[in-house]
């Protein structure tokens, strides 16, 4: 999208507008782990270390030892339990214990412990002292204490098993991203749109007292890169209502049910917090199609879009929430999704024309040291099909280059170097080419300067190279004048022509083709069987569109939608306007055979050249600028083909 976020650089005021003093920084990750080492450590150290635990060693003896000790008379005290268990001390204050055999009965003992004077105990195993029973609960205790710590230190960090199904959703309500409207460039009437709802929320009366109802669901379709979830973030940054944001993926789990259960939480949030805004990105992760060629009726995903229907649908249509979603592949979503009283707006962000790729530029260019020979307008008039994360990264590239050779200021020859890396590939000097080589790809890349200069309906060329980028060898580079919403049949023969200038040049100069019109051929038969198949540009065919071959949005299991023989006519019709788009070039190159071999050996000697010089050889008037014209979908995407731009070696 035409849209980026503005940087703004801290300027200092006076000692009242200085901002508050920054929060502390959270506490170390390692503090968290304090309390449960520190637990555990206490509880070793009374498990091993408690004095009361703690008992002497005594000398074990044997039933008859035990009997010649007190034969002796070296017993003092004998303590016997009912398992026949014997222990006291000797009389010289040494402790001892022994086993009695109760299964002899032996009952001279009893005798004998009398006669020599030891004094007899008895006792019961059975009771035990209440700090040996806490003792034997401690682990338990700790174990139990340590997991409600945890529990409520981490909230859901026990493993997801009783919150999975919590909804993930951010909320942005007091602390909401910094991104404004004003901070996006181009896409006016799609910022009013959306800035109708946030409008409705805020004043919902205005609307009532009209009888205005305010949707319920707006949902944004368009290119990737082209800023939806940044107008999302605006509507964050604008609204003065609590705003849900998460994305498709979020609701999908492996267990059954899971999804369904964090939308029904998410819109149980959100009308507690009404009026709110819930934001789904990339919304066809679980709003695809059911029913075949979608997901199977048993389907986690299915269950999961059931939910979200009804709870879009809801039973309080006071309730004020809004749901947001934005997507690429609105052509996969469920019909029951997009119907009114769901999503009753679309929002088309198409990609940026020229004007609004200027103010992006410009948006992406705060806070870089720009060179006064720097003309963004111009910059903008070269990327064509560019969405605005692609210029964004145009800006980042420009930089690098900037740094790469040393500087902090970014020129025209700094955008120039990018816009060849992200069209073309990186240079690679280590790809040299043969002396016969380089000749080839300069008669190749002549003959598709050539036919352009001197096709009537033709973009001008912007820039021919023969220096190796990427996988192409060498590369004529065109630009539009405009940007169209239309191509007539007389562009696309030209562009036929053009595409097939390189491989006359070859045939003609060379005397045989090569493989270095690979690309060339794959481009051509693609646009020629388009302007067959689809546009009804044969008058053997007819006016007929047979649609893209395979399987369609309405039919996902079907083949080719005609008969064998309607093929062989499309083919027929194809090699025909290829061989007619052949010959053109070829003529065009014979005719003109001088000024073919000056522009190759302008290539040879400076390897790089750009339209004037093309025009001061051909003898043809430049082009002139124009303004640019905004430009559908489709047609960017056919002007921002590798072909479009200049055929490839």
């Amino acid at each position: 999208m035409s849209a980026s976020h503005r940087t703004t650089s801290a300027r200092p005021g006076p000692p009242k507008d200085r901002p508050p003093a920054p929060a502390p920084p959270p506490p170390p990750s390692w503090q968290r782990w304090v309390v449960p080492i520190g637990v555990s450590i206490a509880f070793a150290a009374v498990l091993f270390f408690n004095p009361f635990t703690k008992k002497t060693s005594a000398q074990n003896f044997s039933y008859t030892a035990f009997v010649n000790e007190v034969t002796t008379d070296k017993v003092s005290t004998a303590t016997i339990n009912s398992t026949g268990s014997v222990s006291g001390r000797l009389r010289g204050g040494a402790a001892y214990k022994s086993q009695i055999p109760t299964a002899l009965n032996d009952d001279a003992l009893s005798a004998l412990l009398v006669r020599h004077k030891v004094e007899v105990r008895g006792t019961n195993p059975g009771k035990s002292s209440v700090l040996t029973v806490l003792l034997s609960f401690l682990p338990l205790l700790l174990i139990i204490g340590v997991f409600v710590w945890l529990g409520r230190r981490g909230g859901t960090q026990l493993g997801g098993i009783m919150g999975v199904g919590r909804s993930k959703a951010k909320v942005y309500a007091e602390d909401r991203p910094s991104t404004q409207f004003g901070d996006i460039a181009g896409y006016e009437g799609s910022k009013a749109e959306v800035m109708e709802v946030v409008d409705f929320l805020k004043h919902p009366k205005r609307y009532a007292h009209a009888g205005a109802v305010g949707p319920k669901g707006v949902l944004m379709v368009g290119p990737p890169g082209t800023g939806k979830t940044l107008l999302a973030r605006a509507v964050a940054g604008e609204a003065g209502v609590p705003f849900f944001a998460l994305s498709g993926s979020s609701f999908v789990e492996m267990f059954v049910g899971v999804g369904a259960s964090r939308v029904r939480d998410l819109f149980s949030e959100a009308r507690k917090r009404a009026p709110a805004i819930i934001f789904i990105d990339e919304i066809d992760a679980i709003g695809g199609r059911r029913g075949p060629g979608g997901f199977g009726s048993n389907d986690e995903r299915e269950q999961t879009l059931n939910q979200l229907l009804s709870d879009m649908d809801g039973f309080e249509p006071g309730a004020r929430v809004v749901v947001m979603a934005a997507t690429n592949r609105a052509e996969i979503l469920d019909a029951a999704l997009l119907r009114p009283g769901r999503f009753d707006r679309t929002v088309e962000i198409p990609l940026p024309n020229r004007r609004e790729r200027t103010a992006i530029l410009a948006v992406h260019g705060k806070g870089k040291t720009l060179d006064p020979g720097v003309d963004l307008d111009a910059v903008s008039r070269g990327t064509p099909g560019f969405s605005g994360a692609d210029l964004a990264n145009l800006v980042n590239e420009a930089a690098i280059n900037a740094v790469r050779d040393g500087r902090h200021v970014l020129g025209a020859v700094d955008f120039d170097a990018a816009r060849d890396r992200l069209l073309i590939g990186r240079r690679d000097a280590s790809n040299a080419l043969l002396p016969e080589e380089k000749h080839a790809v300069a008669v190749h890349e002549a003959g598709h300067a050539l036919v352009a200069v001197l096709s009537e309906h033709a973009d001008p060329v912007a820039k021919v190279t023969i220096l190796p980028r990427g996988a192409a060898l060498g590369v004529t580079e065109q630009l539009p004048e405009t940007e169209r919403h239309l191509y007539p049949e007389s562009h696309l023969t030209d562009s036929l022509a053009v595409r097939l200038g390189g491989r006359a040049a070859e045939i003609v100069v060379l005397s045989e083709p090569s493989t270095g019109a690979s690309n060339d051929l794959l481009t051509a038969t693609e646009l020629a069987t388009q302007m067959v198949r689809e546009w009804g540009f044969s008058t053997t065919i007819g006016p007929i569109s047979y649609g893209p071959e395979g399987p369609t949005r309405d039919n996902p299991f079907a083949g080719r939608p005609y008969a064998e023989e309607t093929q062989r006519s499309i083919d027929q019709e194809v090699a025909r306007l290829l061989r007619e788009a052949e010959a053109t070039a070829t003529n065009l190159i014979r005719e003109n055979r001088d000024s073919l071999h000056q522009i190759i050996d302008l290539l040879l000697e400076r390897e790089t050249i750009d339209g004037k010089d093309l025009a001061a050889i051909v003898g043809v008037a430049e082009h002139e600028d124009d303004n640019a014209q905004p430009r559908s979908p489709r047609a960017a995407a056919m002007a921002d083909t590798p072909a479009e731009r200049g055929g490839t070696v």
